[in-house]
């Protein structure tokens, strides 16, 4: 049965390989392992919840027809995802997930909080009479995908990050919060999908923000009396990236504001891409509904 198993899949890669880049066929498929095929369902191992989602939510179509070529119509898929194990046993364990159908995938209405031909707020950028069109992004033109460097340690970032700039607030990585040590190309990520989504489609209002100027922002507004107003701004946002999310730390009043601009965002099927020094887990001094 495992040869078996083996050899659909292994035929199941042929049709992938053909049909995918091969950057993503190395990233997405060549880490999946299959483990059983039983009464037309194929199960394949994957290393990560994260990489179910991502699966799920790019190749669910390729994979369909695949299985359907290779196993017949009433081929199904189902997934064990290796999780972390939070006992004493260092050895992980799997839970069985069954694919999704695609029918059940909806997309959420998009709508704008304002008006914004006849409202006019204060903009933090200083920029008078603000409306989408003129709201500069703040992106450094050097920071593309092109001059990104990959390597084994950044693939799986670097392939979510891509997917988000095709498809901002569409995937299933909103928010994209990508973690990692200094100087290891979180900002030039972050940077990358925020360009690539203005190259592809220009109407979108992006904007990247260091933490800090958001922090020095929030206090300006406040001390101004245009703590509203800063609000408003950012809820227009399209796509907003946050970088160095971990300054946010014991400021109680800027986590507060940042919740509920973060709540409208999302809410409203826009993207968000936050980067951090830590994981969530360890960003002491945040709140846990942040978190």
């Amino acid at each position: 049965m495992a040869k078996r198993c083996e050899e659909i899949w292994n035929k199941c890669l042929q049709i992938i390989k053909d049909n995918v880049p091969k950057n993503s066929f190395r990233t997405w498929f060549e880490p999946i392992v299959p483990l059983d095929i039983q009464d037309n369902v194929l199960t394949i191992q994957v290393p990560s919840t994260f990489f179910y989602e991502f699966i799920e939510e790019q190749f669910l179509d390729l994979l369909k027809k695949t299985l359907h070529k290779v196993i017949g119509p009433d081929a199904k898929l189902e997934y064990h995802v290796v999780m972390e194990n939070n006992s004493h046993s260092d050895k992980p364990y799997t839970v069985k997930i069954p694919a999704r159908d695609k029918t059940q995938l909806v997309n959420r209405p998009v709508q704008m909080p304002l008006d914004l031909e006849t409202n006019s707020i204060v903009n933090p950028f200083i920029i008078p009479g603000i409306k989408k069109v003129h709201v500069d992004p703040h992106l450094n033109p050097e920071y593309t995908f092109d001059n990104f460097v990959e390597g084994e340690c950044n693939r799986l970032a670097r392939s979510a990050g891509y997917a988000v700039a095709q498809n901002p607030g569409g995937t299933a990585f909103n928010p994209l919060f990508v973690y990692g040590g200094s100087g290891l190309g979180k900002t030039h990520l972050a940077q990358a999908i925020g360009i690539e989504v203005k190259k592809q489609m220009p109407e979108k209002v992006v904007l990247y923000v260091d933490a800090n100027k958001f922090l020095t922002q929030y206090m300006e507004a406040t001390r101004n009396n245009n703590r509203n107003d800063f609000i408003h701004f950012y809820q227009m946002i399209d796509v907003l990236i946050v970088d160095d999310v971990q300054y946010f730390a014991k400021k109680e009043g800027t986590q507060e504001v940042f919740f509920h601009i973060f709540n409208h965002l999302h809410q409203h099927g826009k993207q968000l891409v936050l980067t951090s020094d830590k994981p969530p887990v360890e960003l002491n001094g945040m709140e846990q509904r942040l978190l």
